[in-house]
């Protein structure tokens, strides 16, 4: 019996409240098919998601379920950068995930369509579909064109601080934040929304060929009435999201996170992700498998191409056939096949050959988009984890976006406790070369781990520092992240970890082919590691842990609860 049809003879009011709210009463008996948004007027990632839930709704109610539409808006993280809005970030991740425990387990569904596109509001929804294991489908929400040139929004942080610094005029800034966003969608480079969408498609709990459709164009809306035909079909074959989402699908999805040097954010949404289904996923899974898989996708903030070219490459089929000797093609996914069933569905259904055309009408050929694995851009995937005596619960770069001259280098400490005095320091060019600038007290118990996005666009577009300095935090760092940031430093300052303890003039050796973060030096001058532990040990005792930024609300609630960033940054 479908567990709608339970619930009602339990609570007979259900019937009567249904029919009130315009169901029919044949409609009753049929399979009860929540379909969860994250549509708002916030963003443009979210903006035109009504079209899409009102696609899966008729054709749930179509073919022989019926529908209920369920919101829960997600903010704009682009719309947050530079004040304090930011904090709220990845707290509102975990808020809209109970709240869709919330709506499911209050009333009677049988299975769900989740549909979202932006960076929070993806994991958020996947974190929904783990925790509640019903039979469910991901319908990703797409993404943008690029506007004139090829403009996209990951660029604006770098005019903005090019505008800053007097380089470009005023009219030109303008233009620049007047075009970047040309229609909805999620942001067209490779940043947190467009990871997270791929990682839905490699997961296996979205269709495949779904993950970042371009809005503009017919296929999505086919995709939506695809997605509520599955969300039935689920239901009689009793698929849930605990027998798609494994371990080995978790390593499929971060193979290819390597494969498209995904965002850095990554590593705090998969774990949580994963920790609702009671698997653990270590940092350092990441880094073995990043290690292996070669980095092949020629899309910004690391590469060339908008975002929008990827789908019209082949997107996540093609980025798998590229890597599938490295794939558990065994693994089971919403379609109720095997990924290795599916792979070979689609090269017999002519879906390349299709592919060829959309890309070639865009004046590139797919090898620019995608490389073949055996040219890749890099041998390895983007992201390193780094441990040692100032990150022992480890630290994440994506280093991809690192100057060669930082991989392996020794910087002299530079100390700030809130992004908006390292800012200003980088921007009056108080900052020198040889610095290593640290953002504390920024992780997630500290002020819920905002991004530092504009710190770090004012030295990636700073042609000095970029190859100079780095930037070390406890904090996180935004999708569209470019230039030398180690983030997820754990244990984060507010914990009282070794970042806490850093004081001016500290020597900092950064060795990313090492993966190594330690502090090797005081007042500029070398020490042992006996010494350092001694000194370090010394402060330890001086230290006062600092009164909670946040006591009520969300950020009060968050800041208390949140896990360390190396875990995912969930609240426990």
């Amino acid at each position: 019996m479908l567990k709608s049809q339970e619930i009602r003879k339990k609570a007979p009011e259900i019937d009567s409240l249904r029919l009130g709210s315009g169901w029919k009463v044949e409609e009753l008996e049929k399979p009860q098919i929540i379909i969860e948004s994250s549509f708002g007027h916030s963003h443009p990632g979210s903006a035109h998601l009504d079209t899409l839930v009102n696609e899966v709704f008729d054709s749930i109610n179509k073919s022989g379920g019926r529908g209920a539409k369920y919101f829960v808006t997600d903010i704009c993280d682009g719309e947050t950068q530079g004040h304090d809005g930011m904090n709220y970030s990845l707290a509102s991740r975990d808020i809209m995930a109970n709240l869709m425990e919330i709506h499911v387990q209050a009333t009677p569904f049988d299975a769900g369509v989740f549909i979202a596109s932006c960076d929070k509001a993806v994991p958020a929804h996947f974190m929904a579909i783990a925790r509640l294991n019903m039979p469910a489908i991901m319908l990703p929400g797409g993404i943008m064109n690029a506007g004139p040139n090829m403009l996209t929004l990951e660029q604006i942080g770098t005019y903005s601080a090019q505008y800053e610094r007097g380089e470009i005029t005023k009219e030109q800034y303008e233009h620049y934040k007047r075009n970047a966003c040309p229609s909805c969608g999620a942001c067209s480079f490779m940043g947190t929304a467009s990871t997270m969408q791929v990682m839905a498609e490699a997961l296996g709990i979205a269709l495949p060929g779904t993950a970042l459709i371009p809005v503009t164009s017919k296929e999505l809306k086919e995709a939506a009435k695809k997605a509520a035909k599955q969300a039935l079909k689920l239901v009689e074959l009793d698929i849930k999201p605990s027998d798609i989402m494994t371990k080995k699908a978790f390593e499929n999805a971060i193979m290819v996170h390597a494969a498209i040097a995904g965002s850095s954010n990554g590593l705090l949404h998969i774990p949580a992700i994963a920790h609702e289904l009671g698997i653990d996923i270590a940092p350092e899974l990441f880094d073995e498998i990043h290690r292996k898989i070669p980095y092949i996708l020629n899309i910004r903030p690391s590469g060339f191409y908008p975002g929008s070219y990827f789908w019209n490459a082949g997107g996540v089929p093609a980025i798998m056939e590229e890597i599938k000797e490295f794939l558990n093609l065994d693994v089971m996914t919403v379609t109720g096949k095997t990924l290795g069933e599916n792979l070979e569905d689609i090269r017999k259904s002519g879906y390349y050959e299709e592919h060829k055309k959309l890309i070639a009408a865009l004046g590139v050929k797919k090898e620019d988009v995608i490389k073949p694995k055996e040219n890749p851009i890099q041998k390895q995937g983007a992201i390193a984890i780094l441990k040692g005596n100032l990150a022992p619960g480890g630290a994440v770069v994506k280093h991809s976006a690192v100057s060669k001259k930082l991989m392996q280098v020794v910087l002299k400490a530079r100390v700030f406790n809130c992004e908006e005095a390292a800012i200003k320091a980088v921007l009056t060019k108080d900052i020198k070369p040889g610095d290593a600038v640290f953002v504390r007290y920024e992780g997630p118990k500290g002020s819920g781990m905002p991004e530092m996005f504009y710190t770090t666009e004012a030295i990636a577009s700073d042609p000095e520092l970029v190859e100079s300095i780095a930037l070390i935090t406890d904090g996180r760092f935004s999708g569209a992240t470019r230039g030398p940031a180690i983030g997820h430093v754990s244990p984060e300052a507010s914990e009282g970890g070794p970042i806490a303890l850093v004081c001016e003039g500290d020597l900092i050796k950064i060795d990313i082919p090492a993966r190594r973060l330690d502090i090797i030096g005081i007042a500029g001058v070398k020490k042992t590691e006996n010494e350092i532990a001694d000194i370090l040990e010394e402060r330890k005792k001086n230290w006062v842990k600092p009164a909670p930024r946040y006591t009520k609300g969300v950020l009060g609630l968050y800041t208390k609860c949140a896990a360390s960033p190396m875990k995912g940054g969930y609240m426990e």
